[in-house]
């Protein structure tokens, strides 16, 4: 239910911005297509997998277990996109960043691993999901960067919202202002207006900048979780 109110916030939230810049929504059946996959690949199924693996998998082990969205990304990359070709280079900082997730959380982490390993597997298939919906993104037809946001926010609703009326019934919820606050923020900052940068550095700089990008990830988790969260900056951590 959390999902689909961000997707629907996400996809009012640009539908307004697309009707008065005047801008279109993607022509071809193609493109329509690749945009469902972007919504079911890049929202639906990772985040209703994250949301049941964290029930019982901790947080330090579920960020290493994303680290394989960029690994898997450079390499998805390399076989299905122009441009993005998988260089020792590249290998090289997609591992130190792997290796410096490993750190940040502390190696102990892995003690945990094998443990609820179907969590932790619908976790690490989250970050897989992510890099599909890195190389799909890369790929669709050239359109406008709003008008694909738009398509990709109302496929992922469109798919998930029976999954909800079946399985929660949100009409039996009780949501606090201060949830339903957050699930607006949810929608608007996080989902919409981040759609719209992903969509165009993926068009412009390829699936494997967005890779090393995913890597910022945890530092601004440390960064916002000491300013405003009062959360200790330990040696290890920096």
């Amino acid at each position: 239910t959390l999902t689909v109110i961000r997707l629907f916030v996400a996809m009012i939230v640009l539908l307004g911005i697309l009707l008065h810049k005047g801008e279109p929504l993607p022509k071809s059946g193609k493109a329509w297509f690749m945009c469902f996959l972007v919504g079911f690949f890049g929202n639906v199924l990772p985040f209703s997998l994250i949301g049941w693996g964290e029930v019982v998998v901790e947080s330090g082990l579920t960020a290493v277990l994303m680290a394989i969205m960029p690994l898997s990304t450079v390499i998805l990359a390399h076989f299905f996109t122009e441009g993005d070709r998988l260089s020792p280079q590249r290998l090289l900082g997609i591992s130190i960043g792997f290796f410096g997730i490993v750190i940040l959380v502390g190696p102990s982490v892995f003690g945990g691993l094998g443990e609820d390993g179907l969590r932790q597997l619908a976790i690490a298939l989250a970050g897989l999901s992510y890099g599909i919906t890195t190389v799909v993104a890369r790929n669709m037809p050239p359109s406008s960067v709003l008008g694909r946001s738009v398509a990709i926010m109302t496929a992922g609703f469109l798919f998930l919202l029976p999954f909800a009326l079946w399985i929660e019934q949100p009409w039996t919820l009780e949501p606090s202002n201060t949830a339903l606050i957050g699930a607006i923020h949810l929608g608007v900052l996080p989902t919409a207006l981040a759609s719209l940068f992903y969509l165009k550095l993926i068009a412009e700089r390829g699936a494997g900048f967005m890779a090393y990008i995913n890597y910022l990830i945890p530092i601004m988790g440390v960064i916002l979780g000491a300013s405003f969260l009062g959360e200790e900056v330990t040696t290890q951590v920096v």
